[in-house]
């Protein structure tokens, strides 16, 4: 077994792509390559301390820089791409988390109009000991302070969509994007259908840890050094993000209703078994109606994303997406060693 190519991208602050699809890629690579990335936070570094408020401190609509976009050489429409993350890691001591005005599930927003005002806008700073594994909460309002663990994930990872769209960095939808899902963390392989030539693979939006929802919109946001392998499946569709870890298979769907969002997860983790598990259909709704859990990932975005997670030991010994996790993680392993 060869070595993979190993590329180190650092990008300058006026190298990061704002938009998926619309943006020149920074680099051609081919499948195989790890990528070994510096993302950085939402806010792109601006909110360093309690003072700096989101308003003030960031230009809207330039918020979620992504480091990317990749071309992929061979990605076609019609092909995968599988994205394994080897490790997520906070590049800094500490992470920022705020209130937005006119943002985030429990206030008023643009589209959820009513007569009372937006909520205050305040930001919390965390301390990260990454020695410890720990994030520090410490409340605004009174003395309480509670240590809960790391748990690095990246709020967003997608390849350029369908039909020349252009989207916002903000926006999860079939091509991936913003999805916030707490379950895209190290150890794990995403899967993206390819719309474009070259795919233009990107990521960002480090979370240090975040509960399910979002529900705020805005997670313990930090800057991120992350470690990715980049592979292509050839002639597979994945119509929409797919994840797979060593203990499940992961559909997300993203939409608005948030019915809607859970309609689409819940039909992808249904037609996933149908492909690649020989179920039936109907077999295959039964079964999942009875064994999915059903994870919130955000109900904050422009499009709120549902997950749906099934256990792989309870599924028939088949081989998906051409075992394309197992070969990547142990690739992984090797790299660690």
């Amino acid at each position: 077994m060869t070595d993979p190519r190993i590329l180190t991208v650092r990008p300058e602050p006026d190298q990061y792509a704002w938009t998926f699809g619309g943006a020149q890629p920074m680099a051609r690579i081919a499948p195989g390559t790890v990528l070994d990335l510096y993302t950085e936070d939402c806010f792109a570094g601006r909110v360093r301390s309690e003072k700096d408020l989101v308003s003030e401190v960031c230009e809207f609509p330039y918020l979620n820089p992504q480091t990317g976009p990749f071309h992929i050489e061979g990605a076609e429409p019609g092909d995968t791409v599988a994205v394994h993350f080897v490790s997520i890691e906070p590049a800094r001591d500490w992470a920022a988390s705020t209130t937005v005005p006119l943002f985030g599930a429990l206030t008023s927003t643009h589209t959820t109009a009513t007569l009372q005002p937006p909520l205050p806008e305040r930001v919390w700073i965390w301390q990260l000991d990454r020695a410890r594994r720990t994030a520090l909460f410490e409340a605004r309002d009174s003395d309480i302070r509670v240590e809960l663990p790391l748990d690095p994930m990246h709020g967003t990872v997608g390849v350029a969509p369908a039909n020349l769209e252009v989207r916002s960095a903000l926006v999860p939808d079939a091509h991936g994007g913003n999805m916030d899902t707490p379950e895209m963390r190290a150890g794990v392989t995403c899967y993206l259908g390819v719309n474009v030539e070259g795919a233009l693979l990107s990521l960002g939006d480090g979370h240090a840890r975040q509960g399910e929802g979002e529900t705020c919109g805005v997670a313990v946001e930090c800057a991120m050094n992350t470690v990715v392998i980049v592979d292509l499946l050839k002639g597979v569709t994945t119509p929409w993000p797919r994840l797979e870890s060593d203990t499940h298979i992961i559909s997300t769907g993203s939409a608005r209703p948030l019915e809607d969002a859970f309609r689409i997860s819940q039909l992808d983790l249904v037609q996933w078994l149908v492909r690649d598990y020989g179920f039936s259909e109907l077999d295959a709704y039964q079964f999942a109606t009875q064994t999915v859990e059903s994870p919130l990932a955000n109900v904050c975005d422009t499009n709120y994303t549902c997950v749906a997670k099934l256990r792989k030991e309870w599924l028939p010994a088949r081989e998906t997406y051409r075992g394309v996790h197992a070969r990547l993680r142990e690739t992984a392993r090797a790299l660690r060693r």
